[in-house]
């Protein structure tokens, strides 16, 4: 069931990018756990301001491309922690960040809704 529409959508990309942006300093993530947190806020907010959400001006990307590379951004965080050896905090924060990722896109609706019939 597609529950977030596209305008909701693209305001949770918006807190997406601040909650990575505030992470490292908020969480205390150092390293390249600080370094990909950052980089993810800088590529979530290209993404989003580059996304032809409906209402809004022609952009270059399209929202189904968006929902994908979403998807696979949030089944990326779930296995980075395990991947690079991260423990602590910076394990739990890129799993419940890719796990939101992965709710979020489960409930967004990327296609938009077939126009109803008449009655």
């Amino acid at each position: 069931m597609r529950v977030i529409a596209a305008r909701l959508h693209r305001v949770l990309d918006f807190v997406t990018v601040g909650g990575f942006a505030l992470a490292p300093a908020v969480l205390g993530l150092a390293g390249f756990a600080a370094t990909l947190a950052y980089v993810l806020a800088v590529v979530h907010l290209a993404l989003t301001l580059l996304t032809h959400f409906p209402g809004s001006a022609a952009r270059p990307v399209s929202l189904v491309f968006h929902g994908a590379i979403e998807g696979v951004v949030g089944l990326a965080l779930l296995l980075l922690p395990w991947l690079v050896g991260w423990t602590g905090t910076a394990r739990t924060f890129y799993l419940v960040a890719g796990l939101i990722i992965l709710v979020v896109w489960a409930l967004s609706a990327y296609r938009p809704a077939p126009p109803s019939a008449a009655a």
